[in-house]
């Protein structure tokens, strides 16, 4: 870019000696922000100043200024910039996300397009409680983008919680039981109410899955065609970039506490703990009792932020820190998701 010329145009003389001028950016030049909820609370708010921002390319060049922003304040709000197609989302993913995802087994999508896809199938009158993505994995996104293409009639909320205010939350006795111990995840596929091992793992060689298995630091068991698998891993990690204690782990979503009370009988009723789909103890083996999990969820909702989705919106998250859920919705809904960045949680 050049400065503009003075007196008129130059001549073909005139463009050759032109000097490129350094033009200085500062990201409050293309934009406003300012909290969306209470100050210290998840997400930040970013706005264009004016009509017409490229935020792709703003964002390409803000990203210094934006990687600050996600280590604030866990989450930032792209609000009025429409981005509302699979396009769109790829070429902000392109510019905030060095390594985006292209397959993840443990969360099949729906895929829109290389490295776009639509969010996991949950029943939509339910509550998706809150979650770090991939948690119960040996490793996981650092980064995760929402793009709201199509806001739902009525919920369908993304609440957001800021995973270092749950870790300082919590009582403080439970709190250090979870990090002495960790949180061992045991599952058992093929039971007909989750994925198959082959979806997960990516291959239909049991040789081959073992193998995988043992990479991620899974214990293999098997049953005729059946796997289970158990793994340890924290429930809390030091961010990778401020090295911030942060709460992680996902013992909400495979604990039998957690679940809806018919839910839960009408699985109890026909397995045995040692069967069910999914569960949860603390990383020496031993259970996690039941107000353990009434403890955590209350310092989720105490501590969760949500606001209405508005057409065009991309909800930017640091995985880390920052947990995810989702509300009850009612009518069609269209999410977009970008991930990548893979951070080690094990």
């Amino acid at each position: 870019m050049t400065n503009p010329p003075r007196g008129g145009l130059p001549g073909p003389e005139g463009l050759r000696q032109a000097v490129p001028a350094q033009v200085a950016f500062t990201p409050d030049s293309l934009v406003s922000h300012a909290p969306l909820a209470a100050p210290g609370e998840p997400p930040l708010l970013v706005r264009p100043a004016a009509p017409g921002v490229d935020v792709a390319a703003w964002a390409g060049q803000a990203r210094a200024w934006l990687d600050e922003a996600l280590d604030e304040h866990g989450a930032v709000l792209l609000r009025g910039f429409s981005v509302t197609t699979t396009h769109d989302l790829e070429r902000l993913a392109d510019a905030l996300i060095d390594q985006v995802y292209r397959d993840n087994g443990e969360h099949p999508r729906a895929s829109l397009s290389g490295s776009i896809s639509s969010p996991v199938f949950f029943p939509p009158e339910e509550k998706l409680l809150w979650h770090t993505e991939n948690s119960f994995n040996d490793a996981g996104p650092s980064r995760i983008m929402f793009c709201c293409a199509r806001p739902a009639a009525s919920g369908g909320e993304t609440p957001v919680v800021d995973s270092r205010r749950v870790f300082r939350q919590l009582d403080a006795d439970l709190r250090a039981e979870f990090l002495a111990k960790g949180v061992m995840y045991v599952r058992n596929y093929g039971t007909g109410l989750g994925l198959d091992w082959r979806d997960v793992l990516r291959t239909d060689d049991r040789r081959e899955a073992e193998a995988r298995c043992e990479r991620q630091g899974l214990r293999a068991t098997w049953d005729g065609d059946r796997l289970r698998t158990e793994a340890v891993r924290p429930a809390a990690v030091r961010h990778p970039r401020t090295g911030v204690w942060s709460w992680i782990n996902q013992a909400q979503h495979w604990h039998p506490a957690c679940l809806g009370p018919a839910t839960r009988a009408a699985l109890e009723a026909t397995h045995t703990p040692d069967t069910l789909p999914r569960h949860c103890h603390f990383g020496d083996g031993s259970a996690i009792p039941d107000e353990a999990m009434a403890e955590i969820c209350r310092v989720y909702a105490e501590l969760e932020v949500s606001f209405p989705w508005e057409r065009g919106d991309v909800l930017v998250l640091d995985n880390v820190l920052v947990a995810h859920a989702r509300n009850p919705f009612r009518g069609p809904r269209e999410l977009l998701v970008a991930m990548g960045d893979l951070v080690p949680f094990a």
